[in-house]
């Protein structure tokens, strides 16, 4: 019989105390962030850290990002913050903005994938902060999905996830920004985009100015960098127009609403008026409430590639190559109310 994880209210101290008894005892709690929901362990404790591996079934070659509390506790954790990277952080932080730096020894290789750096970032949760801040420590944290699978931003979709590997999760309401953090790199005093996500490009530029774009190809050296990633179960096909959905035993993705409804089972529109604020905040879940065993496939219209619409963009392309090609193995549809 399936065991659904407990969701408790993560703005309640009793929970949160649950939450950190359980991180000091080595084990993975689920949590809420601005941006996607986050599977986290004490990130100073490898036996935790490794548990997360494990439960999402995630190649160890792939670095974990590390959440702290503080902007202070950058100095215990990190060798040097380069000017470039401490106007991103005076920013940006707290927020979702995620900057890779070299690594003191305090932080496991474990966690980053044998790296001699570290992707760190501080969240504005109310829950995440005070779940971190009330450990003491930082917590190592990835998407709180299986591997491959779309991230979840409600908490229900993370419990429906993990049936029988989470003892709870804590619900802070759903992700506002409902994409990933955006990560970057500095090197040789430059800017390099390593993920796109809930900062955006022109955000990034309207601080700094140049910002690369330009991925290392054949080298995993952040999260978020694999090529095939966000897949639903069914066939994923990107679509210029509704008008080429072609399938009526099918889930639609819309960006913003159409002159003309096409004909499916299953349909969402992001945001009617064409929002990409808005849009993120629905993407993935949206995404997983049409990723249903009732349709064959699932048509995304195009999203303009400007704004937060790049990362979403960059995330529909992947789970486009992803989803001809394997299935995500032991994921079940979250129900979805």
């Amino acid at each position: 019989m399936d065991q659904h994880p407990e969701i408790l209210d993560g703005y309640k101290p009793a929970s949160v105390e649950r939450a950190v008894a359980a991180l000091r005892a080595g084990d993975v709690v689920a949590f809420p962030t601005e941006t996607v929901y986050g599977l986290g362990a004490d990130a100073l404790n490898s036996s935790g850290v490794a548990k997360i591996f494990e439960m999402k079934k995630r190649p160890r070659f792939d670095p974990l990002i590390v959440h702290i509390g503080q902007k202070e506790w950058l100095s215990s954790f990190t060798k040097e913050v380069p000017p470039e990277a401490q106007k991103l952080i005076d920013r940006f932080w707290p927020g979702p903005l995620t900057i890779i730096l070299e690594k003191q020894p305090a932080i496991s290789d474990l966690v980053t994938a044998g790296l001699r750096t570290v992707a760190i970032r501080m969240p504005s949760h109310p829950v995440a902060l005070n779940l971190i801040n009330s450990l003491g420590k930082p917590i190592a944290a990835p998407s709180a999905n299986p591997f491959g699978y779309m991230s979840a931003t409600r908490a229900a979709h993370v419990a429906r996830m993990f049936e029988n590997k989470l003892s709870f999760v804590l619900d802070g309401g759903p992700c506002s920004f409902g994409l990933e953090s955006t990560i970057v790199a500095i090197k040789d005093r430059q800017v390099f985009v390593r993920r796109y996500g809930a900062v955006s490009l022109e955000d990034l530029r309207d601080l700094v100015g140049e910002v690369h774009e330009k991925m290392k190809h054949g080298t995993v050296d952040s999260p978020g960098q694999l090529p095939y990633h966000y897949a639903p179960h069914r066939p994923l096909v990107i679509i210029e127009t509704p008008d080429e959905v072609k399938s009526s035993a099918s889930s639609v993705l819309l960006f913003r609403t159409p002159s003309k409804m096409p004909v499916s089972k299953r349909m969402r529109i992001l945001s009617p008026h064409g929002d990409l604020r808005e849009a993120a905040a629905n993407f993935f879940s949206y995404l997983i409430e049409l990723d249903r065993e009732d349709v064959d496939i699932i048509y995304a219209e195009q999203i303009p590639e400007i704004g937060l619409g790049k990362a979403m963009m960059e995330r529909l392309k992947k789970a486009e190559k992803k989803a001809f090609r394997q299935p995500v193995d032991n994921v079940r549809n979250p129900v979805v109310s």
